[in-house]
């Protein structure tokens, strides 16, 4: 029964160290986002649901044309949500020539 409960707590400990979605797609904060990006972030919030998601990738925190933040809002289902928010970006990275891959951005 001891080590039953001790592996159950370290699989726990060991998932609330991970910064990857659910869904496996790597993710960022959005306290470490660049604040362009942050505002972009803020901005977008009010029209977002919970099914809602956003994905950014940056190579600067200051240079504009090497940030790219892309959101998928109107959206029924929450994996199709990040599912399109990450093609949207990853389309815009690979035209911009950005070489941060993109992440998902998290609360």
């Amino acid at each position: 029964m001891k080590k039953t409960i001790f592996i159950f707590g370290f699989i726990l400990f060991a998932l609330m160290g991970l910064r990857v979605s659910a869904s496996g797609y790597p993710s960022v904060a959005v306290s470490e986002l660049p604040e362009p990006l942050r505002a972009v972030w803020k901005e977008q919030k009010p029209e977002m649901t919970p099914m809602s998601h956003c994905a950014a990738a940056f190579d600067s925190h200051s240079d504009g044309e090497k940030m790219i933040f892309r959101c998928s809002i109107h959206i029924k289902m929450s994996a199709e949500g990040e599912r399109r928010a990450m093609k949207y970006c990853e389309e815009k990275r690979a035209e911009k020539g950005i070489k941060a891959p993109c992440r998902l951005v998290r609360e």
